[in-house]
Formats: structure tokens, sequence, C-alpha cells
């Protein structure tokens, strides 16, 4: 999957492509934020965006005689314009995931490209639509290894009375799973604000704020139907809208109801995530989230907890109760609040994570998370004394990543050819940085910081006459 942008935040031109795990670094206010919630955003509202049209005849031939079958490969065959279109639709919405003025993204955009040669048809698909009252109204079948989508009516004909757009609709939406959602991953975001919305999971609840806001104004007479249909978390980005929304869902206990795979298969990782926050997170009936530090016999509150503790709450529900094989987990700037030891760990659990079959996308600050993933790149070749130091240090096998398996990117000024320019010119875009098997990911970003440092050091040391 590659994505280019153009005049997005400061990034003036820009693509990158996406690994099994993804980084971002560079200073402050380069871009890497930008990247990542338009990345999000998209991927988050790809079903509505993307346009299938069911031809007509489909339509008529299923309401006449009670079946109809479409030959999905068409769809596979126009992928790339159905992508296409839909980025540049999305590119128009960009402002509403940044909850900005949308002059500010009027020249704002966005394209990805999706891997349609890995599209595979040879799943099998079966879904059933029905009524509020559970009564089931038309099926669809795909068998595994065809092309053809099967779609057949459940009730009597004179029981169908369902708008050919809402058919249009259910039928493209089984269409889009069949074909887009095995390429394109299913998102899971944690923003560097985080921290708060952990914190403040319960007074973040916007609607019911603003709702008392506006019925606190006396002086106003109030239309309660036009105060109901207000969209009042819209001065939030997308990406701070989703993390609010899953830590407030805790309350209901909706998420901690579920399990992940990880839960399920691999229960070892969720302890070395507990070794990493120095105990569990644990909510009861009564909506009481609290922190249990690991051998106390004592509970803290959120609030009561270390900034460590809230910065990874939602990624620690995430990883025992939802993570599924294929997802793409975003985190923007992991290091939050963690101890340059946890910084490593947490580079470590990540490479965990890839090989398990979730994908990683960070941005990042931290020279440790980046040396630590050198590390791991490096252990992994075939030299008798890789393993020996590896046992040495207590890195596991399963911890250990494929230089091919990262991409890295630098957020920095440098000249570059504008499309539609003949001449480079200097602006803000994402470099490529060079991985390599035996030494690591090269992080210009950190090192000249890092050798200015030891300069300076070297100066005070050594420099007296």
């Amino acid at each position: 999957m590659k994505i280019k942008v153009k005049n997005l935040g400061a990034l003036k031109q820009a693509e990158f492509t996406l690994g099994n795990l993804t980084i971002i670094c560079g200073g402050n206010n380069t871009g890497k934020t930008y990247a990542t919630y338009a990345l999000f955003g998209f991927l988050s509202s790809w079903r509505e965006i993307l346009e299938i049209k069911i031809d007509v005849d489909n339509l008529s031939q299923l309401l006449a005689e009670g079946v109809t079958l479409i030959d999905i490969q068409q769809y596979v065959d126009q992928a790339e314009q159905i992508v296409s279109k839909a980025s540049e639709m999305y590119s128009r919405q960009l402002f509403n995931v940044f909850a900005a003025p949308a002059e500010r993204f009027a020249d704002s955009e966005f394209q990805i490209y999706l891997d349609t040669e890995k599209i595979n048809l040879g799943q099998k698909f079966e879904r059933t639509m029905r009524t509020a009252n559970n009564a089931e109204l038309f099926s669809l079948t795909k068998s595994a290894g065809s092309t053809e989508l099967f779609i057949t009516l459940l009730a009597e004909k004179e029981q169908i009375k369902i708008p050919n757009e809402i058919l249009n609709h259910i039928i493209a939406d089984a269409i889009k799973d069949i074909v887009f959602a095995q390429i394109i991953p299913n998102p899971f975001i944690a923003s560097s604000e985080r921290t708060g919305a952990a914190i403040f999971r319960k007074d973040l609840d916007f609607d019911r704020h603003r709702i008392l806001e506006e019925i606190g104004k006396a002086d106003k007479k109030i239309d309660r139907v036009e105060l109901f249909q207000k969209d009042y978390d819209r001065d939030y980005a997308l990406p701070i809208k989703k993390n609010v929304e899953f830590i407030r869902d805790l309350r209901f206990q909706s998420v901690s109801k579920k399990s992940s795979f990880i839960l399920k298969e691999h229960p070892d990782v969720l302890n070395d995530f507990a070794d990493i926050i120095g105990g569990a997170y644990t909510i009861t009936a009564n909506d009481e989230l609290f922190y249990v530090p690991k051998g106390k016999k004592v509970k803290l509150s959120i609030d009561e907890s270390s900034s460590a503790v809230r910065s990874l709450l939602d990624i620690g529900f995430y990883l025992r109760h939802e993570a599924q094989k294929g997802d793409l987990l975003m985190i923007d700037e992991p290091e939050l609040n963690l101890h340059p030891e946890n910084q490593r760990r947490v580079a470590r659990l990540f490479s965990r994570l890839v090989n398990l079959g979730i994908k990683i996308f960070i941005t990042t600050h931290s020279d440790y998370i980046v040396k630590e993933l050198n590390t791991l790149i490096t252990l992994k070749g075939n030299k008798p004394h890789l393993k020996r130091i590896a046992d040495e240090e207590g890195y596991q096998k399963e911890e250990l990543i494929s230089a091919d398996q990262i991409k890295v990117y630098i957020a920095e000024e440098k000249l570059i050819k504008l499309d539609g320019n003949q001449k480079k010119t200097k602006c803000q875009t994402l470099t490529p940085a060079n991985i390599n098997p035996e030494m690591g990911i090269e992080a210009r970003s950190f090192d000249i910081t890092i050798d200015t440092m030891n300069r300076i050091q070297d100066a005070i040391f050594w420099g007296e006459d």
C-alpha cells in the first residue's frame, strides 16, 4: 500500500509505503501527525467512500425472480479506478478528519494505491440480511474459488419493500468486503492525546456536555430537535474522537466483553505488556477503572496512576480485547511518558506483534525505540555469535525482525521534484531511510542531535588548554 500526499500540513509533497512496521520520525511540526491522521481517516472510512454501482438489471431481476448473480471479477478489474476516485473524494473531505476549516485543506491531495494484485477471490462469503425483528430478507453467498455472488430472496416478494438505492447499498457493501477488505487493514489508533482521554474519560462525553451548555443558556429559546441533531464532537480530529469513544465505551464494558486472538492464542504477549506497565488494568461492573500494581494489594484509579500507565491504557485494552490478525495498530509517539528501558521493551513488543500478523505504524522522537529495533534487526542474522548474544541478553526468537519488514521515513526539508516541475524544489517531505540487515536503521533525525551533544561533551572534557 502506497500513499501520496500534497499540501498536507507542513508536507508539500510526500509519499510513503506501508511495511509490516512503518516508522515516521523527524522534528516537531514536520508533518508526521498529518500523514498519520490522513491515513487513519481513509482506513476508517473507505467503506463509505468507495463507490460500487450495481447494474439496475440485477436489482430488477432480484425483485422479479427472487435471485440474481453478479460477477465479482468486474470489480476486481476496476479496483484501481474505484480507489482512485475514492481518493479524490476523500481529499475533499480531509478537513473533516482534522476538524479544521475547509479552506485550510482546499489544495490538499491524498492518493492511496492498493496492492490490487493481492486481491484473492478464493475465500467463501456468506451474509444474511434481516429485518429489525430478525426475519430473513435475502442472502448473499459466494463459494470458495468462485467469482460469482448469488443474491437470493428469502422472504415473499410481496414483503420486500426495499428501495433500489438501499438494495444497491447492501449489495455494494458485500462486494467491498469481498474485494477490498482483504487488502485494506482495520486501523486502531492511539493518538498523542490518549493520556488526557484516559484520565478524563468520564468527562469527555462531547454530546452530553455540549447539550448541557445549550440548556444552560436561559436567555435562548431551545429547539430540542435541532439540539440533539448537532454534531458536537466536530471540534476534535477524528483520531482523537476515536480514542475518546474507545475509552468511553469501557464504562459500558462493550470492549471488555470481547477477546482478541492475542488473549486466546498468545497470552504470554499480554504478560510481557503487564511487565511494561508493572501491573494490570481492571474494570468493574460499576464502571470503575483501576490499575493494579503487580504484587501489591492495592487498586489505583487511573488519575492516581502514573502517566505511563495512562498512556498505554487504550493499547492494553486493544491488545486484550480488540486485536485481530491483519489489523494496523497506529500509535502517535509510543514513547510518551515512558522510561528509556520501557521504550526498549515497547519496541520489542511491536516486533513481536508484527510477527504475529499485526501491522504497526508509529511516529516517534525516540532514539531508544529505533536503536532497540536496530538490535532486533541485526540479531536476526545467522552469524553464530548473534545467537549467543541474543541468549545472553534475554532476546526471544519471536521478537527478532527482518529489515525487509520495516519502512522508515524521515520528515525533513529536502530538494525534490514536485509533480509538473522540471527543477527540484526544497520543501518539506518524507525521505526513505536506509535499513541495513547488519547495521539497522539510518536515523539521521536522531544521529545529528546525538553527534552534536557528543561533540559538546568532548569539548567540555577535553578542550582545556
